[in-house]
């Protein structure tokens, strides 16, 4: 599926859950859907640095982040689901933008992320759709 397919079909769906079950912890140490969404916004806003930077850098080098510190610290378990639903799409809509401007030629610039081996431009974009599908089909059961 591609960024655009998510983001025609996703939406709606994300818009009927109620914040109730949003915010619902399966386990003390399991995320809410709310906390799942989060990541996924903490996802795109280092990935739009990366996608960013890497048609400027042919062998960019950036840090990971620490996902589980990040989701604390901005409280997403405490916001309002319908702002996360909006906040997710308008990030992803730009994302979208984004990749649909990059000039061919640097989507083979390599990036190393967090001292991984280096990738692709092209794969961690790829890489950055797979892992958004992977955490809607947690959302969205």
């Amino acid at each position: 599926m591609t960024l655009e397919e998510i983001l025609q079909s996703v939406p709606a769906r994300l818009a009927t859950i109620s914040d109730e079950i949003a915010s619902y912890k399966p386990a003390e140490n399991r995320w809410s859907r709310k906390e799942i969404l989060g990541h996924l916004i903490d996802s795109a806003v280092n990935n739009h640095l990366r996608f960013v930077g890497a048609q400027f850098d042919p062998a960019l080098v950036t840090a990971s982040y620490e996902q589980e510190r990040w989701v604390s610290a901005q409280s997403y378990a405490t916001e309002p689901w319908p702002d996360l639903v909006n906040l997710w799409l308008f990030l992803n809509r730009h994302l979208s933008h984004v990749i649909r401007n990059i000039p061919p030629e640097t989507l083979s610039h390599t990036l190393s992320i967090g001292g991984r081996p280096a990738a692709t431009l092209s794969f961690v974009i790829e890489d950055y759709i797979r892992h958004m599908e992977h955490h809607l089909s947690q959302i969205l059961v």
